[in-house]
């Protein structure tokens, strides 16, 4: 059994911070569960570009509202506690929080922690053997 708490990860390699979001990584690809979970603060007033063109993610809005559009198709979409998306079909889009926005993100293939968005918004495929 693994127990862990956010304080736990605050301020270590696992808590990952850009310009428009927060990413505390707290299960990784080295637990070895075939999944990665991450609490993830996307700031208010911002906009986020991504595609997981490597990674199925579901996210679970927990505090906060705004919106995501799939840009495939131009639907926008609410976000509020409650909501959840899934990118099942590496969906690129966009995250605009009106407010600060807090919520669990569960990556499949799991991410090691040392990946990088990139110009893309894309996160290689990393694996804890490489």
């Amino acid at each position: 059994m693994l127990v862990r708490t956010l304080a736990e990860v605050e301020d270590t390699d696992a808590d990952i911070k850009s310009e428009n979001w927060r990413s505390k990584r707290i299960i990784l690809a080295k637990e070895g569960v075939g999944f990665s979970v991450h609490e993830t603060t996307l700031y208010a007033g911002t906009e986020s570009y991504f595609w997981y063109a490597n990674h199925i993610e579901a996210v679970f809005i927990t505090q906060g509202e705004g919106t995501i559009e799939d840009l495939a198709t131009g639907e926008i979409h609410e976000l509020a506690p409650g909501s959840l998306y899934l990118l099942n079909d590496h969906d690129k889009h966009i995250v605009r929080p009106r407010t600060e926005i807090k919520c669990v993100c569960v990556f499949n293939p799991p991410v090691t922690g040392r990946e990088v968005h990139d110009e893309n918004g894309v996160y290689p495929l990393v694996t804890e053997d490489a």
